[in-house]
């Protein structure tokens, strides 16, 4: 019994790492894409350019928040990204159906595509860390 336990918690903790570090590296990406397209021109447009930078700088730094986050505020640390991440993923759907800060955005804009799967894998596996960890504190 003691060796199936241990094996189930092998595995709880090995499913932590793997939904950490595919949540680092999906706000990493979506933090690439935001301040490649701030350096790209973003930058001059007023209100859009310092959120794509802010956007940029708080992905970097949740995502290494993620990786050294100790396990008792680990869930609040990931729901905080997966609300950054789906808040950045509100945006870019306002900015492309009725416009945002005066700014209107389309799907034929550089990274328009890899922003959205970025930004939804993001959520999807930021929410499954913070309940993963969640439901492991309970046992």
């Amino acid at each position: 019994m003691a060796t199936v336990t241990a094996r189930r918690r092998q595995r709880s903790v090995l499913l932590c790492w793997v939904l950490r570090i595919a949540g680092a590296a999906l706000l990493g990406g979506m933090s690439w894409v935001h301040l490649d397209l701030w350096e790209e021109g973003y930058r001059s447009i007023d209100v859009i350019g310092p959120a794509f930078l802010l956007n940029a700088v708080a992905g970097f730094g949740l995502a290494i928040l993620l990786l050294v986050t100790p396990r008792p505020v680990l869930p609040w640390v990931a729901l905080l990204a997966a609300l950054v991440a789906a808040g950045t993923m509100v945006s870019l759907v306002l900015a492309t159906t009725v416009g945002l800060f005066g700014f209107h955005e389309t799907q034929e804009a550089s990274l328009w595509w890899q922003s959205v799967w970025l930004e939804t894998a993001a959520v999807l596996v930021l929410v499954s860390l913070a309940v993963h960890v969640r439901r492991r504190r309970r046992t």
